[in-house]
């Protein structure tokens, strides 16, 4: 009975909503906002082998939109998001062990605006973030955490609002953005609640040449933030890569990575890393 009433409703809604020029579509094919490839705190499905301390960050997740909302110039989607991100190394003769995992999960709001050839994005995102020390990081023949590391109960809360640009939005694009973030739970106390980051992303359609008939994207992108420990830090992460497939649609991409800051896991968010990575990621849309 209450399907049939929220279908009703939603039935209505876009009848009147298509004689005033506005569409309004479920479970959008193509992503409103293209997560940007070298911000580690974006959905993703991947992984990335880091060559120093021979381990690898595992990503797993996505971002969906679920509905769209097409007015005038503007296009404007609500959407999900959940993922996470592991520390995966090798100790004792086991392979793989899960030592660290960040989560989060939440969801955005995305408003867009096409100006003749570039596209201007606003986005919204409200998550949960929290951090865990796993199995990975338990010595059971001591029965402790490894090198006296006990979890912390790392947790933050925060919406993040990013203004983004897209210059050409087509076969070429360099994308700018910006975004700025509160956090309206923290734990530990000492960390900052308004954090911050700036980034850009150009990629470009390498023309008469396709894999399986899919195209080839090169791309480069760059992520700059600030973290927090008890003071403000300042992190950046790069990467460089081609995609096969269409860029603003499904694919993987294959990438060199190089990061510099605060550990990317939580759980270290007080240790200082320099890390060179080699990885793929596949995105969904």
């Amino acid at each position: 009975m209450k399907f049939r009433l929220l279908f009703t409703l939603f039935s209505l809604f876009n009848l009147y909503f298509s004689q005033n020029n506005v569409k309004i579509s479920l479970f959008p094919e193509q992503l409103n906002y293209l997560t940007s490839k070298a911000n580690f705190d974006e959905p993703r499905f991947g992984i990335n082998y880091l060559v120093k301390t021979n381990d690898l960050k595992v990503d797993i997740g996505n971002s969906m939109d679920v509905v769209g909302i097409t007015f005038d110039e503007y296009y404007a989607t609500l959407g999900i998001d959940f993922f996470a991100f592991a520390l995966a190394t090798s100790f004792s003769g086991n392979r793989l062990q899960i030592d660290a995992l960040d989560g989060f999960f939440g969801g955005s709001g995305v408003i867009s605006r096409k100006i003749e050839n570039d596209k201007m994005q606003v986005r919204l995102r409200i998550l949960h973030n929290s951090a865990h020390f796993v199995d990975g990081h338990w010595e059971f023949s001591t029965q402790s955490w490894m090198n006296n590391d006990v979890p912390i109960p790392y947790t933050r809360d925060f919406g993040e609002l990013t203004f983004a640009y897209n210059f050409g939005f087509s076969d070429e694009n360099l994308k700018l953005y910006s975004s700025l973030s509160y956090s309206s739970l923290v734990r530990p106390n000492s960390i900052k609640k308004w954090l911050g980051n700036s980034g850009f992303e150009w990629n470009s359609k390498i023309n008469n040449l396709h894999l399986f008939d899919e195209d080839l994207n090169y791309y480069i992108s760059s992520h700059f933030f600030l973290d927090s420990t008890d003071k403000y830090n300042f992190n950046t992460n790069s990467q460089v890569g081609i995609k096969i497939g269409n860029w603003w649609q499904k694919g993987v991409a294959f990438y060199l990575n190089y990061y510099k800051g605060n550990h990317f896991l939580s759980e270290y968010y007080q240790e200082n890393v320099e890390q060179f990575g080699i990885g793929f990621s596949v995105d969904y849309e």
